[in-house]
């Protein structure tokens, strides 16, 4: 796994950040009687999921991440397509901004100091290894976890679980929500069937009911081609591997 410090920030042409941001956003398509996603209320574990933007809280989305306990307190997880991609290499310029709503920042605006991707998704972008882990700076003297927490990584935990899955679409100010249960996509892809996860929601954060991250919309299809049916690497030991390598 590679774990590399974002490049400072640079003007990047116009047209391939365009593209870089569009294949970033996307999750999902339909199933005939599958629920749909709504806005979610906040809540101090809510807060937890945010956007992830260029320079700062109102500049372009990205995507969304999400802060997972580790041992410093300064680690989000996402999808890999999000921070990224062969072409342009790692999206400069990221900034995470927790339970961000309606143009309020309530706790901050975080920089992005390092990303850690899987080396063959550096090299190849495969989809089994769309996951990133993102390290962010302190604030103000304190690190992202004293701020609003952290949830536990879950990984070996299998398919068919109930888990809450929030993200930030693009062209929202909130976030929407959804309650769900994960199947099998392959031995190594999950899915979820729930609409409106459209561009902007892929690294929405899949957690479980004692809080466990056990999933990001990525992976097949970088997420997913319509917004009804979404899809994550399963939380393996290849993800297992990939935190280890993040946090030491």
């Amino acid at each position: 796994m590679a774990s590399r410090p974002a490049r400072p920030a640079r003007t990047a042409r116009t047209a391939a950040l365009a593209a870089l941001l569009l294949a970033a956003g996307t999750a999902c398509g339909g199933q005939d009687g599958a629920p749909t996603a709504e806005v979610a209320r906040q809540s101090p574990a809510g807060d937890r999921v945010g956007t992830l933007s260029i320079r700062t809280a109102q500049g372009p989305r990205a995507c969304t991440a999400s802060v997972v306990h580790s041992p410093r307190g300064n680690l989000l997880v996402t999808a890999a397509h999000c921070v990224q991609s062969r072409r342009i290499g790692l999206l400069d310029g990221l900034v995470f901004t927790p339970g961000y709503r309606n143009g309020f920042t309530p706790y901050g605006t975080w920089p992005v100091k390092a990303i850690t991707v899987d080396p063959r998704w550096a090299a190849e972008g495969d989809p089994e290894y769309d996951v990133a882990f993102v390290t962010v700076g302190a604030l103000e003297g304190r690190q992202i976890e004293d701020a609003v927490g952290g949830n536990p990584l879950g990984t070996g935990q299998g398919f068919g679980l109930s888990v809450s899955v929030t993200g930030y679409p693009n062209e929202s100010d909130e976030p929407i929500t959804c309650a769900v249960r994960t199947s099998s996509q392959s031995p190594t892809q999950e899915r979820f069937d729930c609409g409106g996860y459209t561009d902007g929601t892929s690294g929405s954060p899949w957690v479980t009911g004692n809080g466990a991250v056990v999933g990001v919309i990525g992976g097949y299809q970088e997420g997913g081609d319509t917004p009804g049916t979404s899809y994550s690497v399963a939380f393996d030991q290849r993800v297992a591997d990939l935190y280890r390598k993040a946090t030491t």
